[in-house]
């Protein structure tokens, strides 16, 4: 069968009907068996001598027999993981849609200097007066964060997004302590990350909420009713997580330094306003920035990430230890409290180090490649591309808070399935047989059914009309009652679709030796 750009494919009815493989593999799509089955304890792909004369320091803790993990030889080792890489879908496959999460292509030029022997070789614990490059290198880069977002101080000690709501957030803390005040509740309107009530309640903070208008942005007259003495912040996303910007953001920061508070932007979607808007002149107190999303760095697999935060100077003196100051225009890391410029009162310390050296070559890597007017070329192509997505999806899904332009993602919802007797999952299963990562699904929660879709300036024109193209025809279809394609997706997968509820409320966390079949 010939699919629409002319090549052959395959059908569900074919693959079914082709002939079974004694290997269980079809041709290049190797059917790879778990570690557990095709490990051997005996095995390694590293010799180590046995120490002599160890003596165990656990407290009688130790482990009383061999660990039995499945160990490989390094050829088959290296086979396994290949293979299951090709399994795997990544911002390097294809587009990966993800809304809220900017999967954008990560450069190989920032690879390259991520890699230069004096970025790459430094250790943490080795003096500070042997890296001043590296020292410097964080000194330019927390200069262009601060420009970028028109604060006066940076903190580039936390380690991902949460980390950095959570130093932010202490540095508010250490603020009203300072001022003498105990204040107990952080405003979080509805449409928020899931970090930033979590984020607030970690810090013991009671969290209330603030509803959204029908517009799906937050109305400062709503803020207003929340306010009280009691009040410590508003933790605020802009874009917000509906893909829209804020427009009354500066009402909402007046307000809440009027009732004392301070304002908390939760910088996940800095990607689309880079180089358009300076969020401490919008009254920002304190920003998280995710490097892994606005500035290119990998994203995502648990490896190393960063969340540098930026501060207002009301904020700035209580940045946590350690840091990077100049003195005489060279730079010098301050690594106790006290040891800083005078004023200083750092809430503590954030990290055992002072954060992650690859992470930071790699954004000021990008920072330099496209300069600023590149990063805010970048941040308007963003845009561009959701809303050419919006302009070519409109007519056959649904947009929650109609059709108005979005900012660098868009939003719709399941009103246009009514009927259909498909759910969002459905959808997004669908995806997976096009080739592509499905979008982010029912989230925000405030839309029913939401398909949140995040292209990135990363992606060509062409690139975009095939997407556009395979999900009008994934909707056209829906709408045509065609339910098989969907209900049983994905057919093409290496697995076909899980229990979903039943994996997450009864997980099988430890692997068991299937049972031998009797013979025959």
């Amino acid at each position: 069968m010939l699919n629409r750009q002319g090549r052959q494919t395959d059908t569900g009815e074919a693959a079914a009907a082709a002939p079974g493989t004694f290997t269980g593999n079809r041709a290049l799509r190797i059917e790879e068996a778990l570690i557990f089955e095709i490990g051997r304890p005996e095995v390694t792909g590293v010799d180590l001598e046995e120490g002599d004369g160890v003596v165990p320091r656990l407290g009688g803790l130790e482990r009383a027999a061999r660990i039995g993990l499945p160990g490989l030889s390094e050829p088959e080792t290296l086979r396994h993981y290949v293979r299951l890489s090709r399994m795997n879908y990544g911002i390097d496959t294809g587009v990966f849609p993800l809304g809220s999460c900017t999967m954008k292509h990560n450069p190989r030029l920032n690879e390259k200097m991520a890699r230069l022997p004096g970025f790459g070789d430094v250790h943490p614990l080795q003096p500070a007066s042997t890296v001043p490059g590296a020292l410097e290198l964080m000194a330019e880069l927390g200069r262009w964060l601060c420009v970028l977002t028109g604060m006066p101080a940076v903190a580039l000690s936390p380690k991902a997004g949460a980390h950095g709501e959570l130093c932010g957030m202490m540095a508010i803390k250490a603020a009203l302590a300072a001022r003498g005040e105990k204040r107990s509740l952080v405003l979080v309107p509805e449409s928020a990350h899931g970090t930033n009530p979590a984020t607030a309640a970690l810090l013991g903070y009671r969290v209330e909420t603030v509803p959204a208008r029908s517009d799906g942005t937050v109305d400062p007259a709503e803020v207003e009713k929340h306010l009280s003495p009691d009040v410590a912040a508003v933790m605020l996303t802009n874009p917000n997580t509906c893909g829209l910007f804020e427009r009354d953001v500066v009402a909402i920061a007046d307000a809440v330094h009027r009732a004392g508070a301070y304002f908390y932007a939760d910088g996940a979607n800095f990607n689309a306003i880079v180089g358009k808007a300076l969020p401490g002149e919008l009254g920002v107190d304190a920003m998280h920035i995710n490097l892994h999303k606005t500035f290119s760095t990998p994203h995502g697999g648990g490896g190393p990430g960063a969340g540098p935060v930026t501060l207002s100077a009301a904020l700035a003196p209580f940045a946590p230890v350690p840091y990077v100051t100049l003195e005489g225009g060279t730079p010098r890391l301050v690594e106790h409290a006290g040891e800083g410029e005078a004023g200083r009162a750092p809430f503590g310390r954030l990290s055992a180090f002072h954060g992650q050296m690859g992470m930071f070559v790699r954004a000021m890597s990008y920072m330099l490649a496209h300069g600023s007017d590149g990063m805010r070329q970048a941040s308007e192509d963003a845009v561009l591309a959701a809303n050419y997505l919006r302009a070519g999806l409109k007519d056959l899904m649904s947009l929650p808070f109609g059709d108005r332009p979005c900012m660098h993602e868009v939003l719709f919802d399941d009103h246009w399935l009514d009927g259909t007797g498909l759910t969002t999952l459905d959808f997004a299963k669908a995806m997976i047989d096009e080739g592509y990562h499905p979008m982010t699904v029912y989230f925000p929660l405030v839309v029913h059914g939401a398909m949140l879709i995040e292209p990135t300036e990363s992606e060509s024109k062409a690139s975009l009309d095939l997407f556009v193209a395979a999900l009008r025809d994934l909707a056209m279809a829906a709408h045509r009652g065609d339910k098989a394609r969907f209900t049983g997706a994905p057919h093409y997968a290496p697995r076909r679709r899980l229990d979903e509820t039943r994996a997450a409320r009864t997980p099988v966390l430890r692997w068991t030796p299937p049972q031998p079949q009797a013979a025959e």
